[in-house]
């Protein structure tokens, strides 16, 4: 079989680059520097111009301001950006908050809630992570009591990524505490504005902020922002969280690192010749280089797959787990090959690559959680994917 993609395909990639290598400033150093790091204007404004492309929602139907767009290009779309460390893509509005409403929202909530995605002049962010509930999603606690036409919410979430640059939040809360745990759970639209909401910086082991916790404090939202049925909101969360897992990003992000670090390996000379010529470097970066690529193979896998109207549960699993590993390895790798000068971080004289190695390996073990933990997509291909009973 040969693997190809279309000449289409092939010149939306080279247009895309090109757009957006013209746009970076120079010396941009992009995405491993944490979103709030970068100038947040520039990133609206990035965003605001592949919005006016077609490209931030070219995936979604055109009846909501998309290009209906293969799975494919979507997933060359978002490996370039993610190889270039780009910033603009909307991962929580885009691509998961907007095509869970496309199934299960009112008529008023995607008018409401889709053009301004489309048009890139909202930031949503994901309220599912309680301190208590991680991988056991269903056990959350936070409350939302029906008081009239609203819903008063009290609880907290914790991991909120982007919580501080949030306009709306997409809340699983518990409304019915007598349901099974995975009954009685709604999932609610919340304005960020709303009374009552507080949001907390949580600060990496990198360095980063991130990550926030959110308290929610007798905060009263109306009925109808529920998604979906009442009670029935642990459905709607499982459809979001299907678009949220993707392997296209790890391996694109692992190739960028390795590319660097062979760059690195070329220019640098240990005992009078290139570093690159040391046996054992060659040998790991190929290894890493391979994975990539059988990684990124998963990832186009899982879009072929879709753009044939099938629903690849196991296949997302699968290249989320092989991709967000592989990533882990590469970062391993680079720390192999730099020595001692890559755990130092950027403020550091004697830094390579500006500190980049240390960030992405202490941020890439975040990667095996966030979407799902490893041990989950686990379960998920034994259970879904190979029919074997629980333990």
């Amino acid at each position: 079989m040969e693997f190809k993609f279309t000449p289409e395909d092939d010149a939306f990639r080279k247009e895309l680059r090109t757009f957006v290598q013209q746009e970076l400033p120079d010396g941009w150093e992009g995405g491993g520097r944490w979103p709030e790091e970068w100038d947040w204007d520039f990133t609206k404004q990035m965003r605001q111009k592949l919005a006016q492309k077609g490209w931030l929602t070219m995936h979604w139907p055109k009846e909501y301001g998309g290009q209906d767009a293969s799975p494919v290009r979507s997933a060359i779309y978002n490996e370039e950006l993610a190889y270039l460390r780009a910033p603009g893509r909307d991962i929580f509005g885009v691509r998961m908050l907007g095509p869970t409403l496309m199934i299960h929202g009112s008529e008023e909530q995607k008018q409401t809630h889709l053009p301004p995605i489309a048009r890139a002049d909202v930031q949503w962010c994901q309220g599912y992570s309680e301190t208590e509930s991680g991988s056991d999603l269903a056990s959350l606690s936070t409350r939302a009591v029906l008081d009239g036409d609203d819903y008063v919410i009290n609880g907290a979430k914790i991991w909120t990524t982007l919580a501080h640059r949030a306009d709306w939040i997409m809340c699983l809360a518990r409304t019915d505490p007598d349901a099974p745990k995975h009954r009685g759970i709604s999932f609610i639209l919340v304005d960020m504005k709303t009374p009552g909401i507080e949001v907390k910086p949580i600060v990496n082991m990198a360095g980063g902020h991130e990550f926030n916790e959110v308290i929610f404090n007798d905060v009263r939202v109306p009925r109808h922002n529920v998604v979906g049925e009442e009670n029935r909101g642990w459905y709607v969360a499982v459809t979001l969280l299907d678009f949220e897992r993707s392997g296209i990003d790890y391996s694109a992000m692992g190739r960028r690192l390795l590319d660097e670090v062979r760059e690195y390996a070329t220019e640098t000379k240990r005992n009078g010749q290139p570093l690159i010529e040391t046996h054992w470097v060659r040998d790991l970066l190929a290894e890493r280089y391979i994975e990539c690529e059988v990684a990124r193979l998963m990832a186009y896998n899982v879009a072929y797959l879709q753009g044939e109207g099938l629903v690849p549960t196991k296949e997302a699993s699968i290249s989320k787990v092989f991709g967000s590993e592989t990533l882990q390895k590469c970062t391993n790798a680079a720390l192999d090959i730099l020595g001692m000068y890559g755990a130092l971080n950027r403020e550091e004289k004697w830094a390579s690559l500006k500190g980049r190695v240390q960030e992405h390996w202490m941020v890439s073990f975040s990667h095996k959680i966030a979407a799902g933990t490893s041990e989950v997509q686990r379960n998920i291909i034994a259970g879904r994917g190979l029919g074997l009973p629980r333990g």
